[in-house]
């Protein structure tokens, strides 16, 4: 049996750029970049690179997500009102049930891993 091969994120490779469905912006015209570097085999864990442009939309997470902003400014507000503001080298994770808004106040960019509960 070989051994994997260490994932290195120092360097910036290409990604998959899209938007936020359009029933679910609030603001802006927002575009994302994913640059997904590992996915495990049973697809559950995954990391990689994303970035926004400016703008708001509607998030429901069914994932679990550790997200590492390097640079922009971001703002997250659940439904119940509750609202955090993190900036670059800030950390944190959002859990699987999160309903919001997710606002990109400054073009930004994190690296991410998400982990999803095997499907039943």
């Amino acid at each position: 049996m070989s051994v994997p091969p260490i994932i290195d994120f120092r360097e910036r490779i290409a990604g998959e750029e899209s938007a936020p469905d359009p029933d679910k912006v609030i603001s802006g015209t927002p575009r994302t970049v994913v640059s997904n570097r590992y996915v495990e085999p049973s697809a559950q864990f995954f990391a990689g690179d994303w970035a926004s442009s400016v703008g708001k939309w509607k998030v429901a997470y069914g994932e679990h997500e550790f997200c590492h902003l390097l640079e922009g400014r971001v703002v997250l507000k659940s439904d119940d009102g509750q609202e955090w503001q993190f900036g670059p080298g800030d950390a944190w994770v959002i859990p699987a049930g999160f309903s919001g808004t997710w606002e990109t106040v400054e073009p930004a960019r994190k690296h991410y891993a998400i982990f999803e509960q095997a499907k039943s």
